[in-house]
């Protein structure tokens, strides 16, 4: 059942998966402002008790759009398995875009302002300054002694400890990816 309703009658999902990273956020504020009849379109799936299935972050671009009324549909009778599973199956992104269709029938400002990412060429970069330099030569053999880095994840539980054991090692002056590696070792 679709329907509008005060904003203020819609509750943000605090199990929501998804973010959106202040740039992307300005542009979804900026989209609604400049054309809110989308959002009719477009609701907000929420469920018996108002709370947001799909579109969290559209919930917060209209709050902060000035929105009063937001459309939203209600997801009448689901499990909760079913809501879970939608919230996931909502957010995922099928498909592909077709780069050339894009690039002939849109403006790549207007994509830019909507929020698609498009590719963007690098700026012409002259490397004639390079072209006397024998960067083979002066290349070789570098690599030889050169240490490489291993990224390794922690529990945010862990991290402070594991912080500052490594910190402390290497003051040390303890080869830590040694240590590591003989860790592994024995595992």
């Amino acid at each position: 059942m679709i329907k509008q309703v005060n904003i203020n009658e819609v509750l943000t999902n605090p199990n929501n998966p998804r973010t959106i990273k202040d740039d992307k956020f300005k542009k979804l504020v900026k989209s609604i402002k400049e054309f809110p009849q989308m959002l009719e379109k477009r609701a907000i799936v929420v469920d018996e008790a108002m709370m947001v299935l799909g579109g969290n972050m559209r919930l917060k671009a209209c709050k902060d759009a000035g929105i009063k009324k937001v459309w939203v549909d209600v997801a009448e009778g689901w499990t909760d398995k079913q809501k879970k599973e939608f919230i996931i199956k909502d957010n995922v992104g099928f498909g592909e875009w077709d780069w050339d269709a894009i690039a002939n029938e849109w403006e790549e400002d207007k994509l830019d302002d909507w929020g698609l990412d498009v590719w963007q060429p690098e700026e012409e970069v002259d490397y004639s300054a390079l072209d006397d330099v024998d960067l083979e030569g002066a290349l070789s053999g570098k690599e030889q002694g050169v240490k490489r880095g291993i990224q390794i994840e922690f529990d945010p539980e862990h991290y402070e400890e594991a912080f500052e054991l490594i910190n402390k090692a290497r003051k040390e002056g303890k080869n830590v990816g040694f240590i590591a590696l003989n860790a592994f070792r024995d595992c």
